[in-house]
């Protein structure tokens, strides 16, 4: 007998896509969450700083919408950003009754200080941990919700399109068999895309599925150019780029040279806790001036207790590797982190496609304009994925009584033979580290450009498994990034133009990219748009 269609499926199960799925489910709206791998395979749970939100007066929800506009250098969408400052408190307590164990001190929450924020308002969980807390919480009140089921076995290939709106999707299962998915609404809950690049902070999932499954059906891309690289990941050989939150600077940890010298005073009057976009560039200027591969992130002036209980997954993961952070300068560099740009939505996660919605990092909101507020992407998924799931919930109601149809069939394995998978994914990284990194230039985004229309045969097959699904997504991502990157002739934010070091001329504007429609749209007549 066929299974009704699926009321909302949710693609994806951070932070994000596990608050979208709560937001949808009801007794009249049954939800299917599916993502790639099971347990901590999300951006989210690694996540270490912690969630910024303005808890106290309207004077501090004030200050926190002053702080994200101005270090999102004038491409803020303002409502988006009043939003996000002001509905947080409230999700933030939701958290709370779902079980949610945040850090305290006396009778109230901990409150950290991050780079670019006016005050202390990061709330943290077991020193390190926020995002393991938050996806623990949210994924147990997810697994026990009778209107939400959930697979993590299902690698997205492609949105099912019809007349121009999102009918579903299609994936691959662990034995390669083709599994089609067919839904009132679809919410894009992917995450990043940091494995396009060499050094990332990353999980290996992050491979811009939701970004480029969106693309080929359609749907309007925005700002992709803008790619946030944080400051401080390890710099160890043999070591993976594992971040070190921003949270050690706000706690006093300084960065030093090759020489042992602080140096951040040099490069801005926050030293420290400039904006994540000003640190980076400053360490990468100076890894180049003194002809070193990193810099030094040196807290071991803090007590040594002290640094192991508020930052217990750092140390031990140092440690892993031989350092002793009580006692030895961390080498850091700049990886690949968080991509501000994404699929373009509305306030309510609405993209141009009828029936897809997208929340997280794989959407583009506008609220973090060119360069993102740390600890502000966590909030954002509660905020806006509450508002994506909802107005799914929505869509899919209005959309009942269309023709019901098969939810789910499985198919032999199909597809082609990519070749050597690994060399070719190792060889775009490559690529886009050298030419289309944390700074650029006309001449390094064409080279980047030429060598990934020479490899544009991978967009025109059909991978036969996960493998070969995120080789395509990464090369088709590559390609975007490049394009984007080359048409923005100036320097904002985290988008750096050795060649354009002003911002450049009509700099407030949003660069948009369609399937055979590329624009530009001004700043200021984006404000809420959809």
């Amino acid at each position: 007998m066929p299974k009704p269609v699926i009321d909302v499926l949710v693609i994806g199960a951070g932070v994000a896509g596990l608050q979208a799925a709560l937001a949808a489910a009801s007794p009249s709206c049954r939800v299917l969450l599916v993502n790639k791998e099971r347990g901590k395979s999300s951006s989210s749970a690694y996540a270490q700083g912690g969630i910024a939100v303005a808890l106290g007066t309207r004077a501090d929800r004030d200050a926190h919408y002053a702080d994200t506009l101005k270090a999102g250098r004038g491409l803020c969408d303002p409502r988006a950003v009043r939003m996000l400052v002001d509905e947080g408190p409230r999700r933030v307590r939701e958290l709370v009754h779902l079980g949610a164990r945040f850090d305290r001190e006396g009778r109230g929450f901990a409150r950290a200080h991050e780079g670019a924020h006016s005050r202390r308002r990061i709330l943290r969980a077991r020193g390190d941990q926020i995002g393991a807390e938050l996806t623990r919480t949210l994924g147990r009140a997810t697994a026990h919700h009778a209107s939400i089921r959930i697979r993590a076995d299902l690698c997205a290939v492609d949105l099912l399109i019809t007349n121009g709106r999102c009918a579903g999707v299609w994936a691959i299962d662990r034995a390669g068999r083709r599994v089609i998915l067919h839904a009132r609404a679809v919410i894009l809950a992917t995450g990043g895309l940091g494995q396009v690049y060499l050094r990332t902070t990353n999980p290996a999932v992050a491979t811009g599925d939701g970004l480029a499954m969106a693309y080929r059906a359609g749907a309007v891309i925005q700002d992709i150019e803008f790619v946030q690289f944080h400051p401080t990941a390890l710099a160890l050989p043999g070591a993976p780029s594992f971040l070190l939150s921003e949270a050690m600077r706000g706690e006093g940890a300084i960065l030093r040279n090759r020489d042992g010298q602080a140096f951040m005073a040099r490069y801005d009057r926050r030293r420290e806790l400039a904006p994540r976009d000003v640190v980076a560039l400053a360490i990468r200027d100076e890894m180049v001036r003194t002809g070193s591969d990193h810099v030094w992130l040196d807290i071991t002036a803090r007590p040594r207790n002290w640094i192991r209980e508020r930052f217990p997954l750092i140390a031990r993961t140092c440690a892993r590797y031989g350092l002793d952070i009580a006692t030895d300068p961390i080498p850091v560099a700049p990886a690949a982190h968080f991509a501000i740009g994404g699929v373009r939505t509305d306030v309510s996660g609405m993209t141009s496609l009828i029936g897809l919605y997208a929340v997280g990092e794989v959407a583009c909101t506008g609220v973090h304009g060119a360069n993102r507020l740390a600890s502000n992407s966590l909030l954002e998924g509660l905020v806006f994925g509450v508002r994506a799931g909802r107005a799914a919930a929505r869509h899919a109601a209005a959309s009942r009584g269309h023709r019901s149809r098969h939810d789910l069939c499985e198919s032999p394995a199909f597809g082609q033979d990519m070749g050597d998978i690994g060399d070719i994914r190792d060889r775009i990284r490559r690529l886009m580290w050298n030419d289309a990194g944390l700074v650029r230039t006309s001449d390094s985004l064409t080279r980047a450009l030429k060598q990934l229309d020479r490899w544009r045969w991978i967009q025109a097959t059909t991978p036969r498994d996960r493998a070969g699904t995120e080789v395509k997504n990464l090369h088709l991502v590559a390609t975007l990034i490049a394009r984007a990157a080359l048409r923005r002739e100036g320097s904002l934010g985290t988008h750096v133009r050795a060649d354009f070091p002003t911002k450049g001329l009509g700099w407030r504007t949003h660069y948009t990219m369609a399937r055979g429609d590329e624009r530009a749209s001004p700043a200021d007549t984006l404000a809420g748009a959809g």
